[in-house]
């Protein structure tokens, strides 16, 4: 079928995407940073379905690292059919609390790894077949909640990014985001918090991150016309805000 890259992909999204586009047809390129067990693990479950996948382990925050992922996927794949990026940073501060390593970090990986690793891998998407560029991106890009600011920001500029890559990279290369709300809620959410937020969801539950998994496949497999968008996976959330 073609071939995927996925950043973040050893666990809770991201594993669900590998999963999903495995059972698509695609090989696979699979980054992490603090969950190459994870990821390992995962490589194992999608080899023996007969699927090849690499594996490549960088650290977001730093700009070299981002180079150099993006030259190894490069080598083990010079044609690249769907490229996620997924990986991301998500952290409760106080606005008047947030350092400016916190800023910079958040901002790094959430926003600057997806465009330098785009350009970068540029000449492996235009050898692929109709080629596919997705952003996770996040409810919150749109529509801010309190003690998350950098990380509001931060999405924000990847809705943006979507849609001027949307403009200059037509029209061979596609570029849509898919925003979740609650795909799953953190660790740290305790079950007033989770209760709270359920109030909001005008569909009264959690999503699943095979709910995002999903939607990625239908702009991957079922929506050639379809750029420069950002599709809400939100049970109604965003509609409500």
């Amino acid at each position: 079928m073609g071939t995927a890259f996925i950043t973040g992909a050893g666990i809770r999204v991201g594993s669900a995407v590998a999963r999903a586009l495995a059972r698509a047809g695609y090989d696979l390129a699979l980054h992490a940073n603090r969950s190459m067990d994870a990821l390992a693990s995962l490589a194992d479950e999608l080899r023996a379905q007969g699927r090849r996948v690499t594996l490549h382990a960088a650290d977001l925050s730093q700009p070299d690292a981002v180079d150099a992922l993006a030259a190894s996927v490069r080598e083990a794949w010079p044609a690249l059919d769907v490229v996620v990026h997924n990986a991301g940073l998500y952290e409760r501060v106080d606005f008047a609390d947030i350092s400016r390593e916190q800023y910079r970090t958040m901002l790094a990986v959430n926003l600057d790894a997806p465009f330098f690793l785009t350009q970068a891998l540029l000449p492996a998407l235009r050898a692929g077949r109709d080629p596919l560029v997705v952003h996770v991106g996040d409810i919150a890009g749109e529509r801010p909640e309190s003690h998350f600011a950098h990380y509001s920001v931060s999405k924000a500029g990847l809705l943006m990014l979507t849609r001027a890559l949307a403009v200059e990279l037509a029209p061979h290369v596609r570029v849509n985001a898919v925003s979740p709300g609650v795909a799953a809620f953190p660790e740290s959410f305790d079950a007033a918090a989770r209760e709270e937020v359920l109030r909001h969801i005008p569909m009264g539950r959690e999503g699943s991150v095979e709910d995002v998994a999903r939607t990625i496949v239908f702009l991957a497999r079922e929506a050639p016309y379809v750029t420069g968008q950002v599709i809400a996976v939100d049970g109604g959330r965003s509609a409500r805000l």
